[in-house]
């Protein structure tokens, strides 16, 4: 490669770079304005709209609303999207290809088409709007992004560990749990926290399947709508800090796990 490529290659990234996190960073940084209205100049700086998204108690239950939504939708696409990448990269079966394009669909569908599609489902089907609609929403929105990554990692399992243990009289649900589920724990780490992110962050279908109770994206909304505030700047950088934690320690221990296979 050639140093003018090498430059442009440079130019580039840095200023992707620029492009993805000075409106981050401008976003904390209004956080911690003085001031009910949003803009430049900052003449004074406060902690308080940050000490108040933690001393909001409707905030916080939102909060931990969207968590448990969060955690159990990821555990139904875990289950599930394991379930079919041991079946499709398995052995070959009629109607293999049908049964792997229907569960890609949900991931290619449009949010606004997907969300209307399960109200109009959860309708018929006479689910109320709330927690258990979104749970649902959420989890078949994120089992293709599972299945995907499970699959990949199976690619690489040597075949020789399970018949070695086929050898050794192990039945096929033996191998599973004792040889193929401990092979795939960094990837089922990876996606467990990408479709946490996933849901957590979800606000279309949060907004058309939820109830009165709203989820983290779903208020902020809310909030937007009465005008843009530091304190909507407090709630976002909150929620993205504690999203960029979590991330980073998913990607360390993901890295640990595939040392130890």
């Amino acid at each position: 490669m050639s140093r003018s490529h090498r430059v442009v290659l440079s130019v580039v990234f840095w200023a992707f770079v620029v492009y993805l996190f000075v409106p981050l960073a401008l976003m904390i940084l209004m956080g911690f304005k003085d001031s009910k209205f949003i803009g430049f100049p900052i003449k004074s700086y406060t902690l308080d709209w940050y000490i108040g998204v933690f001393g909001d108690t409707e905030l916080m239950v939102t909060f931990l609303y969207s968590v448990v939504i969060a955690v159990a939708s990821t555990l139904v696409s875990v289950l599930m999207g394991t379930w079919l990448a041991v079946l499709l990269a398995g052995r070959a079966f009629v109607g293999r290809a049908a049964v792997y394009a229907l569960m890609i669909l949900p991931a290619l569908v449009p949010g606004v088409i997907s969300a209307i599609a399960f109200r109009i489902y959860a309708r018929q089907l006479g689910i109320e709007p709330g927690m258990f609609a979104i749970i649902w929403a959420h989890a078949v929105h994120n089992v293709p992004f599972v299945t995907l990554v499970v699959m990949a990692r199976l690619t690489t399992l040597p075949k020789s560990m399970g018949e070695a243990a086929r050898d050794l009289g192990a039945d096929p649900f033996v191998t599973f749990t004792r040889i193929t589920l401990p092979y795939l724990k960094p990837a089922l780490m990876g996606a467990s926290i990408f479709c946490l992110l996933l849901s957590f962050d979800d606000f279309v279908r949060s907004f058309f399947l939820g109830s009165y109770q709203p989820t983290l994206p779903v208020l902020i909304f809310a909030k937007l709508r009465s005008g843009m505030s530091p304190e909507i700047n407090a709630i976002s950088a909150v929620a993205l800090v504690l999203t960029a934690v979590l991330g980073v320690w998913a990607e360390r221990s993901s890295r640990r796990m595939n040392k130890d296979t």
